[in-house]
């Protein structure tokens, strides 16, 4: 006789690539992302502007980092989530990394454009120009470039499945341009300083600005997390409008979030849709 398996052994990798699973987890996490993102990100703002130090060379200018670098950062790791999802969904035609891929487009573009922007803003005072062609400055404008594309191509093909298709090709072959981003100042005699925060070296600020600009960070992953689940599952709902759980979802009997019920007819609907 078999032994049951228990509920620890029946999750795997996979056990949330079902669209409805996806959906029930996102919903239980999007308070709590939230809530870590309004808390975080002021008291970030707060210690950045009010309680961090005027920087001896640049003044009070240099207080744009904190929305600046971790802009920056967010719209390389976000490009490098979305080809790897949409490598994913390519490979294993898994609807739901294809649906992430596609989620996550948007929110890197917006981190993209507000690095741009905030870069611009602080290059005029600081380098007396709102912009220069160097190599990371251009290299970052291609990645905004890459988003656009993937956003337009993906939307502009009727068939979702040749469009997830087309759209991770394209994905794969923009990363390239990530470690291009991030080398370029090594790489390259630029105008652009060197890494802010490394790994393989103390921090090049006092603990006041690094504390702000690591809450800042954080504040913005939890955002682009609530961000890209509201608009995957809002995504999994239209591509999965024909299935049994999205029509039981629609009539009021399926639960949202992450409730522990959910009824026989909803688990039912979640066990044939894996």
């Amino acid at each position: 006789m078999a032994q049951p398996t228990s509920r620890a052994d029946r999750l795997r990798l996979y056990t949330f690539a079902a669209p409805m699973r996806f959906y029930r987890l996102a919903g239980a996490s999007l308070p709590w992302l939230w809530a870590a993102a309004l808390l975080l990100g002021i008291a970030g703002l707060y210690v950045g502007f009010f309680v961090a130090p005027t920087d001896a060379t640049q003044g009070d200018s240099y207080r744009i980092i904190f929305i600046h670098v971790p802009a920056a950062w967010l719209s390389m790791i976000l490009y490098l989530a979305l080809a790897f999802w949409a490598a994913i969904g390519w490979a294993f035609r898994a609807r739901m990394a294809s649906i992430l891929a596609r989620a996550i487009a948007p929110t890197g573009a917006m981190f993209t454009a507000l690095a741009l922007i905030t870069g611009a803003l602080w290059g005029q005072p600081t380098w007396g120009t709102w912009w220069v062609w160097d190599a990371r400055l251009t290299s970052e404008l291609l990645l905004l470039f890459l988003y656009l594309g993937y956003i337009a191509l993906v939307n502009a093909i009727d068939d979702p499945r040749r469009a997830d298709q087309a759209g991770a090709l394209l994905a794969l072959v923009g990363s390239v341009n990530v470690p291009v981003i991030y080398f370029s100042v090594k790489w390259w005699n630029t105008l652009h300083q060197g890494a802010t925060i490394s790994l393989t070296a103390a921090p090049k600020m006092a603990q006041t600005m690094l504390t702000a600009m690591l809450l800042t960070t954080f504040a913005c992953w939890a955002y682009a997390f609530a961000v890209v689940f509201m608009r995957a599952r809002a995504m999994a709902l239209v591509r999965e409008w024909h299935t049994q759980w999205v029509q039981e979802l629609a009539r009021g009997e399926a639960t949202d979030g992450g409730s522990a019920g959910g009824g026989t007819t909803a688990r039912s609907a979640q066990e044939r849709t894996a």
